[in-house]
């Protein structure tokens, strides 16, 4: 195939290239291989050195060796099924070549009688003698460098073999195209990159295996890194773009409000406000991430900002992912602006066709002000006359696309809020909200108490007992959460409902349970009548929903804790200490912990910073595996890995500030963003 002169090359479809039929273009679908770029990026796990020749008694068996042998016999058996056989010899003995399913012609022309040849396989023996069954590499001795080679073994999906995936990427790199340098030079001189065709070639090289530090490697990882980043860049350009009529308020309604507060506002939590006031008088759009730890204050920030959006003569959406959590925000809204004409309204699945008319109806009219409920808010019917700030409560589960559809829905006037109590390692910021403006908020109210974390073998659950009795005597209450063992949701429920029965004779009529056979609506009744407390203690194999505020919970047990990662850990953590009392973690474990859980459970004991946690856990069990990084829209990676190559990702922050800096045309990056499928994005926000 003529090999085109740019990248375009590389987007062909994998059908293109010679001997792929349907067949094996739908295995190669299975290992989401669709086209030539694709192809680059599943590499070589090993590499079988078929170099060294040996002979016959110098022979591994089940090692795959190269021998030099002399055909001498040929045993062509008369009775179907059996083998076909070729005596071999060397100076040190006979070794057999088995054929299956082979023809004696076409035996007697790859192997000729008294002839030497290489061939290549792996040894077995049998009735005292050496032998290679269907060997995959032979050739005549004068040919021995088709078959002298370093090959690289490949993860394949089952039907397609080594030899024809080979063949594939053989292919491909005699063609790549010499692609125009995208980097500036400065960048490549400085790191010593080389260039992309040279990486590619070195990537494939099976005695490159391991050098994920050379930098060759380092180049591709960052082309990666910045196709992403440069994605992001244009997202916020264009958001930067929309020009809006700014919100005019005098925050004299919101500095009553949090005079009125029974506790005080970090500085954290008032510069934040003033970097929201600022971005709702501006004439650019809003597009703001709040990421807070687990009980740090975020909720108080929204709430207030919305107060001086409705001061602006606006209307307020605030979306929570359950109706609990809509109906909690709900809730303390009504408590904190009930001094104040607003007017405010839930909107839940579970409120009859009447209310919702009315709720609807006076939507429009713009007789409400604020309004809270789950997604059920962006449906077609609920309009709003005056939309001017989108509250998004626990936004991890949105990724980019999702977050350009949310901007497009207000409208050129309304700004967007996004909350996240998922921390995010300083490494991943960038890759996950770089098409966000920031707000960190790191400090902790002062009212709020560290939680105190304990560890305790399962050996002593009566101790444990003890100490919640006494606690319920106190009036608080627990919350227990079982193990998740994700092989069996069975044996997840009855883990549960064996805890919820052994709890229920030690505290009778006073404990709860939730598991993942219970429907979404008696989850959310249980949880309900835990915060009535109704009952004192809560049994769970599910990772109670983050933002959940149950006050008078402030203590958590956690069975099983060393099956969980650090991140999901802490986000349960995150559920008691919510109020002025003592919050407790007693995290149970099993005899015999690795020493990474031990190594979790004593990070954990050791803080309660979200942040540290996150990136800890990060460093412990990679990026894939972080609480809420599946849902964050981030692709996976192909080469890029936030712990191993920190460094690159903030050279990729650097990079692409100076990008924007000197308002590099974006046209040279095009290719870079085609190779990565991220170009349809740009095209569908144009």
């Amino acid at each position: 195939m003529e090999n085109s002169k740019n990248y375009k090359y590389l987007l062909n479809d994998i059908s293109v290239l010679k001997r792929v039929g349907k067949k094996t273009k739908d295995l190669l679908k299975k290992k989401k291989i669709k086209n030539l770029f694709d192809v680059l990026w599943n590499l070589p796990h090993s590499y079988t050195d078929r170099t060294l020749e040996k002979k016959i008694n110098e022979l591994e068996i089940g090692k795959i060796c190269t021998v030099n042998l002399r055909v001498i016999k040929y045993n062509f058996p008369r009775i179907r099924n059996l083998p076909n056989k070729v005596v071999c010899e060397d100076d040190t003995g006979k070794l057999d070549i088995i054929f299956f399913n082979s023809r004696e012609g076409y035996i007697r022309k790859i192997l000729p009688l008294n002839q030497n040849v290489l061939i290549s396989g792996k040894i077995n023996y049998f009735k005292n003698r050496y032998q290679i069954t269907n060997p995959t590499y032979l050739s005549l001795e004068s040919q021995e460098n088709n078959i002298k080679k370093i090959l690289p073994n490949y993860s394949l999906t089952e039907g397609l073999s080594e030899k024809v995936y080979r063949n594939i990427i053989d292919q491909i790199l005699q063609n790549l195209p010499k692609i125009d340098e995208w980097h500036l030079e400065e960048t490549i001189k400085k790191n010593k990159f080389d260039k992309w065709n040279e990486s590619i070639i070195k990537l494939h090289d099976p005695k490159n295996l391991d050098k994920t530090n050379a930098n060759f490697y380092k180049r591709l990882v960052f082309d990666e890194i910045l196709s992403n980043f440069i994605l992001l860049s244009e997202i916020r350009k264009k958001i930067k773009k929309i020009k809006k009529k700014p919100k005019v308020f005098s925050n004299i309604k919101s500095i009553d409000i949090i005079n009125s507060l029974k506790f005080e506002l970090t500085k954290n939590q008032n510069k934040i406000i003033k970097e929201i006031d600022f971005d709702l008088k501006s004439k650019n759009k809003m597009f703001r991430l709040l990421q807070g730890d687990v009980g740090s204050g975020k909720t108080i920030i929204a709430l207030i900002c919305a107060l001086n959006v409705i001061d602006s003569n606006y209307q307020v959406s605030v979306m929570a992912p359950t109706e609990i959590l809509a109906t909690q925000h709900y809730k303390l809204a009504k408590n904190l602006f009930r001094k104040l004409n607003i007017k405010i309204e839930l909107l839940t699945g579970k409120i009859d066709r009447k209310k919702r008319k009315e709720i609807l109806t006076n939507l429009k009219d713009q007789k409400i002000d604020i309004l809270f409920g789950t997604h059920a808010i962006f449906q077609k019917n609920v309009l709003f006359k005056k939309l001017g700030l989108i509250i998004i409560d626990e936004q991890h589960k949105f990724g980019v696309k999702q977050r350009m559809s949310l901007s497009q829905k207000g409208g050129a006037d309304c700004d967007i809020l996004l909350m996240s109590a998922t921390p995010i390692p300083r490494t991943l910021m960038m890759s996950v909200y770089g098409d966000m403006d920031i707000s960190r908020l790191t400090e902790k109210p002062s009212n709020r108490k560290n939680v105190l974390t304990y560890s305790k073998p399962e050996s002593k659950i009566e101790e444990i007992i003890r100490f919640i009795k006494k606690e319920i005597k106190l009036d608080n209450q627990v919350f227990w959460i079982c193990p998740l063992i994700n092989e069996s949701k069975k044996i997840d429920h009855e883990s549960a409902i064996k805890k919820h029965e052994f709890l229920e004779k030690v505290f009778p009529k006073k404990v709860g349970l939730i598991h993942g056979g219970l429907s979404k609506e008696d989850k959310e009744n249980v949880l309900k009548l835990f915060l009535e407390k109704k009952f004192l203690i809560l049994v769970s194999t599910t990772v109670i929903e983050v933002g959940i505020d149950i006050p008078n919970a402030n203590i958590i047990i956690i069975e099983n804790s060393n099956k969980f990662g650090l991140s999901q850990l802490h986000q349960l953590r995150g559920r008691v200490g919510r109020s002025n009392k003592q919050g407790v973690c007693i995290l149970m474990y099993k005899k015999n912990l690795s020493q990474n859980a031990r190594k979790r459970i004593n990070i954990l004991k050791s803080t309660n910073d979200g942040f540290v946690i996150a990136d800890d856990d990060m460093k412990l069990r990679g990026y894939g595996d972080i609480l809420g990084f599946k849902q964050s829209g981030i692709k996976d990676f192909k080469l890029a890995d936030p712990v191993l190559h920190s460094k690159l990702f903030l050279l990729a922050e650097k990079e692409i500030n100076k990008i924007e800096q000197l308002d590099i045309n974006f046209n040279r990056y095009m290719p870079l963003l085609k190779l990565y499928d991220l170009a349809d994005i740009i095209n569908e926000i144009n």
